[in-house]
């Protein structure tokens, strides 16, 4: 891995070990355990919730899949 690129990582996980990524995090899970889907009153609302929470998915996975990321590149360059 360039330097460059175990840097950009460096960065990122850093971040995830600050109080304020916690804060952050907390509230986006509240965030998301708020919608109702009982309240929904047609198609395109649905829709509009479906894609909130896709992006509040997306967010509060991205931790992992930063750590996923950075060790598959580090097991495929072991392998070489």
């Amino acid at each position: 891995m360039s330097p460059e690129d175990e840097k950009y990582y460096d960065n990122y996980f850093d971040l995830f070990l600050t109080e304020g990524w916690k804060q952050f995090m907390e509230d986006l899970k509240e965030t998301a355990n708020s919608f109702d889907v009982r309240n929904i009153e047609n198609e395109a609302e649905l829709k509009y919730v479906k894609g909130q929470l896709m992006i509040l998915d997306r967010m509060l996975n991205f931790q992992n899949s930063m750590r996923t990321v950075y060790d598959d590149l580090n097991a495929s360059e072991n392998e070489e």
